[in-house]
């Protein structure tokens, strides 16, 4: 039996043992967000995983026209999980995107455009493995409200943590609240959603992601960051769209809302994804040099030159909203310059300095 036929057999195997109830079919969508529907669990079966399950590819965004919306889903077996937010025992799995007719990857898979770089990357010689791991920061706000109509549109947040209800009669007020851009780090009662970020950690672990540290960020009104443990390209992407879903799903449990939004508040911070990234090859870190600047290798400052001249063209995958230029501004610790620095958090390319070890590099 193949090393595939075995992990099928396996996860079908876990989902019994599980006694999970339903099968929840995830895919990603062009814009890397998460589309899914279930199945019962006596569905799923060997049959699944060979023939795979249609879908209609015009009724996701930037997929198919109508006149040829069929398109196919075969669930990727390493990627199951018992999803710990649900109420129902369900069982999640990660799809990857065919064409019906030609049975070819579907170019507009975002795991399947991650595996083509990820082998360019290993055919160039230049590596053969490379490693990512993200810091995505977001805001808990205990309210949210918006419209848009032909004659009116806003949006509205509120958070008890907010500078701006330090005079509101909260019922009681507790008092407390944080200024604007001084929420890093401080301990309860001042932060009040430590117990919140806690159940989320735990959250993402019990879904098998592995965290390395959460906390209160620099922003008011609840803004959070909780940091993966780096992995592989496809598997981090994977771990971080199943980290903004726990997010979300463990805030709403709170009575509360989790949002990505760059910029929700005026003159304080929005919230960034640094992404931390290096390359490896023979198990040495090729951006590793330790008489190097910032202990950079040549290939390294080879890699970053192409991130700079490349960056206006990046924008659009790394801020491709208008509220993303809203915290692209000085004064707030966004990265405005088209630069690389050590420790310098205006810069586009950031060097961290608290370790000058090959791992950390």
């Amino acid at each position: 039996m193949s090393a595939k036929g075995s992990a099928i057999k396996e996860v079908i195997k876990v989902a019994e043992e599980a006694k999970a109830q339903v099968v929840d079919i995830r895919f990603t969508d062009l814009f890397g967000t998460w589309q899914h529907f279930s199945i019962p669990v006596n569905e799923f079966t060997e049959e699944l995983f060979k023939n795979g399950i249609g879908f209609d590819g015009s009724s996701i965004r930037g997929f198919q026209q109508i006149h040829e919306s069929d398109m196919l889903l075969l669930p990727d077996p390493s990627t199951t999980f018992m999803d710990p937010v649900l109420d129902i025992s369900t069982l999640a799995i990660i799809c990857d995107i065919y064409d019906p007719v030609t049975l070819e990857p579907y170019s507009r898979d975002p795991r399947y455009v991650a595996r083509k770089a990820n082998n360019y990357m290993q055919q160039s010689g230049i590596a053969d493995l490379s490693y990512w791991g993200p810091e995505a920061e977001f805001f808990i706000f205990d309210d949210v409200r918006y419209e848009s109509t032909p004659y009116s549109s806003y949006y509205a947040i509120d958070s008890r943590e907010g500078w701006w209800n330090s005079g509101e009669d909260l019922g009681p007020n507790p008092g407390g609240q944080i200024q604007a851009k001084r929420g890093y780090f401080p301990v309860p009662p001042v932060d009040t959603l430590q117990d919140v970020r806690s159940d989320m950690m735990l959250t993402l672990q019990a879904a098998g992601i592995p965290v390395e540290a959460h906390h209160h960020e620099v922003a008011s009104a609840g803004q959070s960051e909780i940091d993966l443990r780096y992995d592989t390209l496809v598997n981090t992407s994977d771990n971080l769209l199943k980290y903004k879903y726990l997010v979300r799903m463990v805030a709403r449990r709170h009575g509360l809302t989790a949002t990505f939004m760059p910029k929700p508040l005026f003159e304080d911070n929005g919230s960034g994804m640094h992404l931390h990234t290096s390359l490896w090859k023979n198990g040495k870190n090729v951006f590793y040099d330790k008489s190097g600047y910032a202990q950079l290798s040549e290939t390294a400052l080879y890699y970053i030159g192409g991130l700079l001249k490349h960056a206006p063209a990046l924008l659009a995958l790394a801020a491709p909203t208008t509220n993303s230029y809203r915290r692209l501004v000085p004064g707030f610790e966004a990265p405005v310059n088209l630069a690389y620095s050590k420790r310098n958090r205006s810069a586009i390319c950031r060097l961290p300095t608290f370790s000058k070890s090959e791992k950390a590099t």
